[in-house]
Order: C-alpha cells, then sequence, then structure tokens
C-alpha cells in the first residue's frame, strides 16, 4: 500500500484512542518499523495530528485531551499541487520518440505522488485544472534546436520575424537562456546585430542554424539586471516607475498581486496605489488598459498620455453605441 493508505490505515488505529503497540502497527501496515516511525513523524509534523506516546503501555494514540481529528482532503500545498499537475500534463503532451521508455515510469511516478493526496490521479486531475492562456504554438524541431544551443553553449544564426515592425531579419545570436512567460517561450541571448542583450519570442523564430562558434559569457549579474530588472518580457534596466491608482473597489484584488519582485504598494484611504519600474511601456500599457475606469495613472505623464490615448480611440470606436 502506498503512503496514503497507510496513513488512512493509522488514523483508523489511532482513532481508537487506545494506545497500539509499535509491533502491532507494523503488522496491520505490513512494513518496516522504521516506515511506521516515519509515517507517525509525517503525520505528527505535516498533518498536525496529536499523536502521543504512552511510555507504560508502550503505544502510540490520538491526545485524549485534544479535539476530534480528522485526516486533511488533500495533502499538498499550493506549489506542490501545481507542480504535480504542471508536470503531469507536460508528460502527457509529449510526443513519442527517443524518450517514450523513460517518460513511462516517470509518469507512472507522477500519478503515484498524486495519489497520496488520498484519492486516485485520475480525480485530482479531473477535478483541480490548470488552464493555459493565449498559449502561442511552437515547432517541435525548433524548440530542440534552440534550447540544444542554450544547454550546450554554442552560437546560433536564426531567421527572426518581428512583429512590432512586422520584418523578417536574420540574426547571429548568442542563447543563454530559455524563459517561460504567461504560458510562452522566449529565448534570451546576445545579439551580434543589435550588439547587445536581446529577447525573441520563440514562435517568431522562423529558422535556427546551430554555429560551431561558443556563446559570448555575460556575467549572471548583468543577465539579471537585464532581463529582470524592468516589467514584464521586456528587457533593460528600468528607466521610469509606473505609479498607478486602483479605486477601492479593484484594489481588492490588486493589493494581493504581485506585478514585479520590487514593486511598491500601499493604500491611500480606500484606494490602492502601485508603483513599479519599467523600460519599455507596451506590456504594460495593455495591464492597465484591461482595467478599464478602474485604474488611473499618476506617473510618469508620457505613459498618462499614452493610455490616455488609447482609451479615446477605443470610445471612439464605439461613439455610436447607445449607453446600457
Amino acid at each position: 500500500m502506498n503512503r496514503a493508505e497507510r496513513i488512512y490505515r493509522l488514523h483508523g488505529l489511532l482513532k481508537s484512542r487506545r494506545p497500539v503497540a509499535l509491533e502491532n502497527l507494523k503488522e496491520a501496515l505490513e512494513v518496516s518499523r522504521a516506515t511506521v516511525i516515519r509515517d507517525l513523524g509525517y503525520m505528527r509534523d505535516f498533518m498536525d495530528a496529536p499523536i502521543v506516546y504512552d511510555r507504560e503501555r508502550n503505544g502510540h494514540h490520538y491526545d485524549p485531551d485534544a479535539p476530534e481529528y480528522e485526516l486533511p482532503g488533500l495533502w499538498f500545498n499550493a506549489t506542490e499541487l501545481y507542480a504535480l499537475l504542471a508536470t503531469g500534463q507536460l508528460l502527457e503532451a509529449v510526443q513519442p520518440g527517443l524518450l517514450g521508455p523513460r517518460l513511462g515510469p516517470l509518469k507512472a511516478r507522477i500519478r503515484k505522488l498524486l495519489e497520496e493526496s488520498g484519492h486516485s490521479a485520475q480525480v485530482v486531475s479531473s477535478r483541480i485544472r490548470l488552464q493555459p492562456f493565449a498559449m502561442r504554438q511552437v515547432d517541435e524541431d525548433l524548440f530542440g534546436q534552440i534550447s540544444e544551443a542554450v544547454l550546450a553553449g554554442h552560437q546560433l544564426a536564426i531567421d527572426y520575424h518581428g512583429r512590432a515592425r512586422d520584418t523578417n531579419t536574420r540574426r547571429r545570436v548568442h542563447p543563454l537562456r530559455l524563459t517561460h512567460y504567461r504560458d510562452n517561450w522566449y529565448l534570451d541571448a546576445w545579439c551580434q546585430q543589435a550588439r547587445g542583450l536581446r529577447t525573441f519570442s520563440l514562435d517568431r523564430i522562423r529558422s535556427a542554424r546551430p554555429l560551431a562558434d561558443p556563446v559570448r559569457q555575460v556575467p549572471e549579474r548583468e543577465l539579471e539586471r537585464h532581463l529582470g530588472a524592468s516589467f514584464g518580457i521586456f528587457t533593460g534596466e528600468a528607466t521610469n516607475w509606473a505609479v498607478l491608482r486602483f479605486t477601492a473597489e479593484r484594489a481588492r484584488w490588486t493589493a494581493d498581486e504581485t506585478w514585479h519582485p520590487d514593486q511598491i504598494g500601499r493604500f491611500d484611504g480606500e484606494t490602492y496605489e502601485l508603483q513599479v519600474p519599467y523600460s519599455d511601456p507596451r506590456e504594460l500599457l495593455m495591464d492597465i488598459l484591461k482595467y478599464g475606469p478602474d485604474v488611473e495613472v499618476l506617473a510618469p505623464e508620457l505613459l498618462r498620455l499614452l493610455v490616455a490615448e488609447r482609451v479615446r480611440e477605443a470610445a471612439a470606436r464605439y461613439g455610436d453605441t447607445p449607453a446600457p
């Protein structure tokens, strides 16, 4: 039996509140003394089970002075459950290939871990859902070439179609890191044409050819400063701080959100003020606009003007629409 089954069995034995000898627990569970001790410790430390040891009668039982104890229904914290479900979904999506024989046991292990919740893996997966949003498809062969270049540390020649300018360019890049952000993949690299660090959306890379030359070494601190200093996926050191004021109603959501590791947030009466660093306003602009009239840009003035312009353009499209 797995740990979940053993703990349910232990729970039934300890629930009588009469001390049960360790040997009897071993026989009932058909496991070693060490396993019983580990399970008892797990229940006590992580499940708050009121287990006590009676020296006189040499047995374990639930503390008779403690409130009635019941096992929780699910034994994972939020990050553990997300990791298991995300890993399971990713493994199920893998197409047959060279790793097929090795992925089978890994899938079985994930299912077994999910079943330690006390429920079948099928029940957990069907009733707790991870929903990707706005995910863009990446060619599998292309992804393999790029990820290999990142791990092996060699340069790539890529053909890239940028959305912003709607143009094709050919570049020689030094792949440094793959980033999964908002359900999409990006390549952080040193670009020889731009002579600096850049981020490329993998779904816009049309082709990639490995080169034998090694990548340019970029200190980790410089990489983090350039790729993680400003808001969202746009790179570069932050040059501005956006100051946003959310209405009292919307503050009930945004006050609990993390937009950036270095953000500053405070309540001003019932409204909520959020400050975030950024270098390029495009992604931040989209996130601000989705809140409509529930947010106001206080600073900087240029960002306020950009938001106001987009709001006026949007309103113009509905100029003839009667108010509800």
